[in-house]
Protein backbone atom coordinates (compact mmCIF):
# COMPACT_ATOMS: atom_id res chain seq x y z
CA UNK A 1 0.00 0.00 0.00
CA UNK A 2 1.14 3.84 -0.56
CA UNK A 3 1.33 5.71 2.27
CA UNK A 4 1.33 9.56 2.99
CA UNK A 5 2.71 10.81 5.68
CA UNK A 6 2.21 14.90 5.36
CA UNK A 7 3.27 17.92 7.01
CA UNK A 8 0.67 19.51 9.10
CA UNK A 9 -0.49 22.79 8.41
CA UNK A 10 -2.38 23.85 10.75
CA UNK A 11 -0.75 26.91 13.28
CA UNK A 12 0.45 25.42 16.04
CA UNK A 13 0.02 21.91 15.43
CA UNK A 14 3.98 20.36 15.38
CA UNK A 15 3.00 16.65 15.66
CA UNK A 16 3.57 14.24 12.56
CA UNK A 17 1.20 11.56 11.44
CA UNK A 18 4.09 8.49 11.82
CA UNK A 19 7.18 8.34 13.41
CA UNK A 20 10.73 6.85 11.65
CA UNK A 21 10.77 3.91 13.72
CA UNK A 22 7.23 3.07 12.29
CA UNK A 23 7.73 4.02 8.64
CA UNK A 24 10.66 1.68 9.30
CA UNK A 25 8.34 -1.15 10.44
CA UNK A 26 5.66 -0.28 7.69
CA UNK A 27 8.51 -0.51 4.95
CA UNK A 28 9.29 -3.95 6.16
CA UNK A 29 5.90 -5.22 6.00
CA UNK A 30 5.78 -4.16 1.87
CA UNK A 31 4.32 -0.99 2.00
CA UNK A 32 5.54 1.89 0.51
CA UNK A 33 5.85 5.33 2.51
CA UNK A 34 6.13 8.83 1.00
CA UNK A 35 7.20 11.68 3.38
CA UNK A 36 6.50 15.42 2.88
CA UNK A 37 9.59 17.39 3.32
CA UNK A 38 10.80 18.67 7.37
CA UNK A 39 7.07 16.73 7.85
CA UNK A 40 8.20 15.46 11.22
CA UNK A 41 10.88 18.61 11.96
CA UNK A 42 8.02 20.19 14.75
CA UNK A 43 8.55 16.55 16.62
CA UNK A 44 12.36 16.26 16.00
CA UNK A 45 12.15 13.87 13.41
CA UNK A 46 14.66 14.74 10.18
CA UNK A 47 14.22 14.21 6.62
CA UNK A 48 17.27 11.83 7.04
CA UNK A 49 16.09 9.47 10.22
CA UNK A 50 12.94 9.02 7.13
CA UNK A 51 14.85 7.89 4.74
CA UNK A 52 17.13 5.78 7.01
CA UNK A 53 13.96 4.10 8.00
CA UNK A 54 13.33 3.20 3.96
CA UNK A 55 10.60 6.51 3.28
CA UNK A 56 10.77 8.47 -0.27
CA UNK A 57 11.29 11.97 1.11
CA UNK A 58 8.66 14.53 -1.43
CA UNK A 59 8.51 17.98 -1.83
CA UNK A 60 5.24 18.72 -2.84
CA UNK A 61 2.28 19.05 -1.16
CA UNK A 62 0.22 17.94 -3.86
CA UNK A 63 2.42 14.47 -4.66
CA UNK A 64 1.96 13.22 -0.87
CA UNK A 65 -1.45 13.64 -0.79
CA UNK A 66 -1.85 12.35 -4.51
CA UNK A 67 0.16 9.01 -4.26
CA UNK A 68 -1.56 8.16 -0.87
CA UNK A 69 -3.58 5.03 -0.91
CA UNK A 70 -3.67 5.83 3.22
CA UNK A 71 -2.66 9.04 4.62
CA UNK A 72 -1.87 9.24 8.29
CA UNK A 73 -2.80 12.68 9.68
CA UNK A 74 -2.76 13.77 13.09
CA UNK A 75 -5.07 17.52 12.62
CA UNK A 76 -8.69 17.64 10.71
CA UNK A 77 -7.77 18.07 6.97
CA UNK A 78 -8.44 21.40 6.11
CA UNK A 79 -10.57 22.13 2.84
CA UNK A 80 -7.28 22.86 1.03
CA UNK A 81 -6.05 19.49 1.67
CA UNK A 82 -9.68 17.80 0.79
CA UNK A 83 -9.07 18.70 -2.58
CA UNK A 84 -5.81 17.33 -2.89
CA UNK A 85 -7.23 13.89 -2.37
CA UNK A 86 -7.84 11.21 -4.57
CA UNK A 87 -11.32 9.67 -4.62
CA UNK A 88 -11.35 6.37 -2.62
CA UNK A 89 -8.27 7.39 -0.60
CA UNK A 90 -8.49 6.24 3.59
CA UNK A 91 -7.40 9.11 5.84
CA UNK A 92 -6.68 8.12 9.49
CA UNK A 93 -5.90 10.95 12.35
CA UNK A 94 -7.64 12.83 15.38
CA UNK A 95 -10.31 13.97 12.91
CA UNK A 96 -12.82 15.13 15.48
CA UNK A 97 -15.46 15.04 12.43
CA UNK A 98 -18.37 15.87 14.81
CA UNK A 99 -17.51 18.83 14.95
CA UNK A 100 -16.41 19.46 11.27
CA UNK A 101 -18.17 22.26 8.84
CA UNK A 102 -20.66 20.33 6.64
CA UNK A 103 -19.02 20.93 3.62
CA UNK A 104 -16.41 19.19 4.40
CA UNK A 105 -18.48 16.66 5.20
CA UNK A 106 -20.23 16.71 2.01
CA UNK A 107 -16.63 16.85 0.23
CA UNK A 108 -15.36 13.72 2.22
CA UNK A 109 -18.47 12.05 0.87
CA UNK A 110 -18.34 13.00 -2.53
CA UNK A 111 -14.54 11.49 -3.01
CA UNK A 112 -16.05 8.53 -1.86
CA UNK A 113 -13.12 9.18 1.31
CA UNK A 114 -12.64 6.57 4.19
CA UNK A 115 -12.14 8.64 7.84
CA UNK A 116 -10.66 7.00 10.98
CA UNK A 117 -10.73 8.92 13.95
CA UNK A 118 -8.54 7.74 15.93
CA UNK A 119 -10.51 9.34 19.17
CA UNK A 120 -13.52 7.14 18.09
CA UNK A 121 -11.53 4.37 18.14
CA UNK A 122 -13.44 1.94 21.10
CA UNK A 123 -12.52 -0.92 22.81
CA UNK A 124 -15.02 -4.03 24.44
CA UNK A 125 -14.50 -2.01 27.76
CA UNK A 126 -15.16 1.38 26.59
CA UNK A 127 -12.07 3.07 26.82
CA UNK A 128 -10.18 4.91 23.82
CA UNK A 129 -6.61 3.54 22.96
CA UNK A 130 -5.27 6.10 21.17
CA UNK A 131 -7.09 8.89 22.88
CA UNK A 132 -5.81 7.91 26.30
CA UNK A 133 -2.11 8.81 26.31
CA UNK A 134 -3.14 12.52 24.77
CA UNK A 135 -5.67 12.68 27.76
CA UNK A 136 -2.65 12.15 30.20
CA UNK A 137 -0.12 14.22 28.54
CA UNK A 138 -2.92 17.16 27.46
CA UNK A 139 -4.12 16.70 31.99
CA UNK A 140 -0.15 16.98 32.65
CA UNK A 141 -0.14 20.63 30.92
CA UNK A 142 -3.46 21.38 31.82
CA UNK A 143 -2.41 21.56 35.93
CA UNK A 144 1.36 23.38 35.16
CA UNK A 145 -0.51 25.87 32.65
CA UNK A 146 -3.96 26.93 34.64
CA UNK A 147 -1.13 27.24 37.89
CA UNK A 148 0.77 29.98 35.58
CA UNK A 149 -2.80 31.66 34.58
CA UNK A 150 -3.67 32.26 38.40
CA UNK A 151 -0.91 34.52 38.42
CA UNK A 152 -1.34 38.61 37.97
CA UNK A 153 0.70 38.70 35.25
CA UNK A 154 -0.96 36.29 33.06
CA UNK A 155 -4.41 38.13 34.76
CA UNK A 156 -5.13 35.87 37.36
CA UNK A 157 -6.28 36.43 40.99
CA UNK A 158 -2.62 36.05 41.82
CA UNK A 159 -2.87 32.11 43.63
CA UNK A 160 0.00 29.95 44.11
CA UNK A 161 -1.24 26.44 43.32
CA UNK A 162 0.23 24.88 46.65
CA UNK A 163 -0.17 28.13 49.33
CA UNK A 164 2.30 28.02 51.82
CA UNK A 165 2.33 27.88 55.18
CA UNK A 166 -0.17 29.81 56.82
CA UNK A 167 -2.47 30.61 53.08
CA UNK A 168 -4.30 27.95 51.62
CA UNK A 169 -3.74 26.65 48.27
CA UNK A 170 -5.79 27.23 45.27
CA UNK A 171 -8.75 25.64 44.93
CA UNK A 172 -9.46 23.31 41.89
CA UNK A 173 -12.52 21.98 40.75
CA UNK A 174 -12.34 19.32 38.11
CA UNK A 175 -15.94 18.13 36.10
CA UNK A 176 -15.38 15.01 34.93
CA UNK A 177 -13.29 11.86 36.28
CA UNK A 178 -12.37 10.03 33.06
CA UNK A 179 -8.48 9.47 32.35
CA UNK A 180 -8.12 13.42 31.58
CA UNK A 181 -10.09 14.63 34.50
CA UNK A 182 -8.73 12.13 36.88
CA UNK A 183 -4.78 12.78 35.77
CA UNK A 184 -5.44 16.68 36.22
CA UNK A 185 -6.22 15.59 39.60
CA UNK A 186 -3.54 14.02 40.19
CA UNK A 187 -1.23 17.02 38.77
CA UNK A 188 -3.07 19.39 40.46
CA UNK A 189 -2.72 17.53 43.97
CA UNK A 190 0.97 16.76 43.42
CA UNK A 191 1.14 20.93 43.19
CA UNK A 192 -0.30 21.23 46.54
CA UNK A 193 -3.75 22.45 45.21
CA UNK A 194 -7.13 21.21 47.36
CA UNK A 195 -9.13 19.35 44.66
CA UNK A 196 -12.59 18.41 44.43
CA UNK A 197 -13.91 16.65 41.64
CA UNK A 198 -17.05 16.11 40.24
CA UNK A 199 -18.54 13.41 37.80
CA UNK A 200 -21.78 11.29 37.60
CA UNK A 201 -20.69 7.92 37.88
CA UNK A 202 -20.56 7.15 41.53
CA UNK A 203 -17.90 3.94 40.95
CA UNK A 204 -15.84 6.41 39.33
CA UNK A 205 -15.62 8.71 41.95
CA UNK A 206 -15.65 5.58 44.27
CA UNK A 207 -11.83 4.89 42.19
CA UNK A 208 -11.01 8.55 42.49
CA UNK A 209 -11.60 8.73 46.05
CA UNK A 210 -9.21 5.20 46.71
CA UNK A 211 -6.62 6.60 44.33
CA UNK A 212 -6.37 9.95 45.34
CA UNK A 213 -6.57 10.23 49.75
CA UNK A 214 -7.67 14.23 50.06
CA UNK A 215 -9.61 14.96 47.15
CA UNK A 216 -12.98 15.94 47.40
CA UNK A 217 -15.43 13.80 45.35
CA UNK A 218 -19.08 14.96 44.31
CA UNK A 219 -21.91 13.90 41.90
CA UNK A 220 -21.84 16.04 39.04
CA UNK A 221 -25.69 17.76 39.28
CA UNK A 222 -25.89 21.26 38.05
CA UNK A 223 -26.38 22.08 42.27
CA UNK A 224 -23.36 20.68 43.13
CA UNK A 225 -21.43 21.93 39.90
CA UNK A 226 -22.48 25.52 40.48
CA UNK A 227 -21.60 25.33 44.12
CA UNK A 228 -18.20 23.47 43.16
CA UNK A 229 -17.62 26.75 40.50
CA UNK A 230 -18.54 29.51 43.32
CA UNK A 231 -15.46 28.69 45.41
CA UNK A 232 -12.84 27.57 42.45
CA UNK A 233 -9.72 29.48 41.62
CA UNK A 234 -9.76 27.25 38.74
CA UNK A 235 -11.95 24.99 36.82
CA UNK A 236 -11.08 22.31 34.55
CA UNK A 237 -14.03 20.85 32.69
CA UNK A 238 -13.48 17.51 30.91
CA UNK A 239 -16.69 15.79 29.60
CA UNK A 240 -16.04 13.49 27.12
CA UNK A 241 -18.83 11.39 24.55
CA UNK A 242 -16.82 9.86 22.12
CA UNK A 243 -18.21 11.26 18.30
CA UNK A 244 -20.62 13.39 20.18
CA UNK A 245 -20.66 16.82 21.37
CA UNK A 246 -20.41 16.85 24.94
CA UNK A 247 -23.72 18.62 27.25
CA UNK A 248 -23.02 22.03 28.78
CA UNK A 249 -22.04 21.29 32.14
CA UNK A 250 -21.07 25.11 33.11
CA UNK A 251 -23.82 27.86 32.22
CA UNK A 252 -23.31 31.48 32.05
CA UNK A 253 -25.14 31.79 34.93
CA UNK A 254 -22.68 29.61 37.16
CA UNK A 255 -19.69 31.84 35.46
CA UNK A 256 -21.36 34.91 37.07
CA UNK A 257 -21.04 33.12 40.84
CA UNK A 258 -17.33 32.93 40.21
CA UNK A 259 -14.64 34.80 41.64
CA UNK A 260 -13.28 37.55 39.58
CA UNK A 261 -10.19 36.76 37.38
CA UNK A 262 -10.58 33.10 38.76
CA UNK A 263 -9.76 30.72 35.27
CA UNK A 264 -11.68 27.65 33.59
CA UNK A 265 -10.61 25.22 31.10
CA UNK A 266 -13.06 24.12 28.38
CA UNK A 267 -11.04 21.22 27.94
CA UNK A 268 -14.23 19.27 26.06
CA UNK A 269 -13.72 22.43 23.15
CA UNK A 270 -12.14 20.04 20.14
CA UNK A 271 -16.08 18.47 20.50
CA UNK A 272 -17.57 21.76 20.62
CA UNK A 273 -17.12 22.51 24.57
CA UNK A 274 -18.67 21.70 27.83
CA UNK A 275 -18.52 25.37 28.86
CA UNK A 276 -21.58 27.95 27.46
CA UNK A 277 -19.35 30.96 26.99
CA UNK A 278 -16.34 29.02 25.57
CA UNK A 279 -15.21 29.44 21.82
CA UNK A 280 -11.77 27.76 20.38
CA UNK A 281 -8.33 29.42 21.05
CA UNK A 282 -5.22 29.00 19.62
CA UNK A 283 -1.76 28.18 21.95
CA UNK A 284 -0.56 31.93 20.42
CA UNK A 285 -3.84 33.68 22.09
CA UNK A 286 -4.87 30.87 24.00
CA UNK A 287 -7.09 32.79 26.30
CA UNK A 288 -10.45 35.10 27.01
CA UNK A 289 -12.21 36.65 29.39
CA UNK A 290 -16.14 36.55 29.50
CA UNK A 291 -17.93 37.42 32.62
CA UNK A 292 -15.00 38.10 34.17
CA UNK A 293 -14.00 34.82 34.36
CA UNK A 294 -10.42 33.97 32.02
CA UNK A 295 -10.97 30.88 29.61
CA UNK A 296 -8.64 28.76 28.34
CA UNK A 297 -9.70 26.88 25.19
CA UNK A 298 -7.04 25.58 23.32
CA UNK A 299 -8.29 22.34 21.46
CA UNK A 300 -4.91 20.68 20.92
CA UNK A 301 -2.89 21.21 24.05
CA UNK A 302 -0.38 18.19 23.79
CA UNK A 303 0.79 19.79 20.18
CA UNK A 304 3.34 21.73 22.08
CA UNK A 305 4.88 18.68 23.33
CA UNK A 306 5.39 17.37 19.95
CA UNK A 307 7.45 14.50 20.23
CA UNK A 308 6.45 13.07 23.09
CA UNK A 309 2.82 13.48 22.03
CA UNK A 310 3.99 11.97 18.55
CA UNK A 311 5.22 8.44 20.24
CA UNK A 312 2.59 8.17 22.60
CA UNK A 313 -0.39 8.56 20.32
CA UNK A 314 1.11 6.46 17.42
CA UNK A 315 2.39 3.49 20.22
CA UNK A 316 -1.44 2.87 21.19
CA UNK A 317 -2.60 3.80 17.47
CA UNK A 318 0.11 1.97 15.15
CA UNK A 319 -1.95 -1.90 15.31
CA UNK A 320 -4.42 -0.20 13.89
CA UNK A 321 -2.59 1.12 10.88
CA UNK A 322 -0.65 -1.85 10.20
CA UNK A 323 -4.30 -3.71 10.28
CA UNK A 324 -5.36 -0.96 7.92
CA UNK A 325 -2.58 -1.55 5.69
CA UNK A 326 -2.14 -5.02 5.67
CA UNK A 327 -5.62 -5.95 4.86
CA UNK A 328 -7.12 -2.72 3.46
CA UNK A 329 -9.76 -0.84 5.36
CA UNK A 330 -12.57 -2.97 4.40
CA UNK A 331 -11.33 -6.05 5.97
CA UNK A 332 -9.72 -4.49 8.94
CA UNK A 333 -13.11 -2.59 9.91
CA UNK A 334 -14.91 -6.12 9.28
CA UNK A 335 -12.58 -8.17 11.73
CA UNK A 336 -12.21 -5.56 14.47
CA UNK A 337 -14.84 -4.14 16.25
CA UNK A 338 -12.48 -1.16 18.11
CA UNK A 339 -11.67 0.00 14.51
CA UNK A 340 -15.35 0.07 13.45
CA UNK A 341 -16.12 2.35 15.77
CA UNK A 342 -13.61 4.69 15.15
CA UNK A 343 -14.96 5.01 10.99
CA UNK A 344 -17.03 8.24 10.36
CA UNK A 345 -17.15 7.50 7.24
CA UNK A 346 -16.26 4.77 4.49
CA UNK A 347 -17.08 4.78 0.80
CA UNK A 348 -18.37 8.35 1.09
CA UNK A 349 -21.50 7.13 3.79
CA UNK A 350 -21.66 8.70 7.19
CA UNK A 351 -20.87 5.64 9.69
CA UNK A 352 -20.29 6.75 13.18
CA UNK A 353 -20.61 10.43 12.38
CA UNK A 354 -22.77 12.77 14.83
CA UNK A 355 -22.44 16.15 13.24
CA UNK A 356 -22.37 18.93 16.09
CA UNK A 357 -24.47 21.83 14.75
CA UNK A 358 -23.06 25.34 15.15
CA UNK A 359 -19.56 24.87 15.42
CA UNK A 360 -17.15 27.23 13.71
CA UNK A 361 -13.41 26.29 12.60
CA UNK A 362 -11.35 28.12 11.06
CA UNK A 363 -10.61 26.30 8.12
Amino acid sequence: MYIGIPKERRIFEFRVGMTPSGVQMLTEAGHICYVEHEAGLGAGFSDLEYEQAGARIVYSAHEVFGRADLLLKVARPTLEELEWMRPGTTIAGLLHLASSRREKIEMMKSKSLNAVAYEQIQLKDGTVPVRKPLSMIGASLAAQIGARLLQNDEGGRGVLMGGIAGVPPAEVVVIGAGVFGSHAAFACMKMGAHVTVLDINLQTLQTVHEMFPGVVTLLAYPHNIARACAFADLVIAAVLVPGERPPIVVTRDMLRSMKPRSVIMDISIDEGGCVETSRPTTHEKPTFIEEGIIHYCVPNIPSVVARTSTYAFLNAAFPFIMQIANQGIHKAVATDPALELGVAILDGEERHLAQIKGIEEDQ
